[in-house]
């Protein structure tokens, strides 16, 4: 069969839609962590007799305590969500394979 010469291989691709939303999500997850280890830093401190850093926030150790967890939830879900943003980012979004003859990645 003689293919013609306006024939274009690339329209039978879906076409790609921007990643930049994928991008800010990944962005203000990072953030989220470095906020989340700031805050565990801040309530670690105080528990370990230092002078407190969030001034009368984190005066008692129960508060100290509070704010501990708090941080450490902060950067386990910040990193959950900025990997979950970097896997979709790296999924390839050209053809459509069964997932088992897909190269492994991580």
């Amino acid at each position: 069969m003689k293919l013609s010469d306006d024939f274009d291989a690339r329209r039978l691709r879906p076409r790609s839609y921007r990643n930049w939303r994928l991008r800010l999500a990944a962005m203000l997850a990072a953030l989220l962590a470095a906020f989340g280890v700031l805050l565990a830093m801040a309530g670690a401190a105080t528990l370990l007799g230092r002078p407190p850093a969030l001034g009368t926030l984190n005066d008692s150790p129960g508060a100290a305590l509070v704010l501990l967890a708090v941080g450490l939830t902060l950067l386990w879900l910040g990193i959950a969500i900025w990997r979950m943003c970097r896997r979709r980012l790296r999924r390839p979004s050209d053809l459509s394979l069964a997932p088992h003859l897909l190269k492994k990645r991580n």
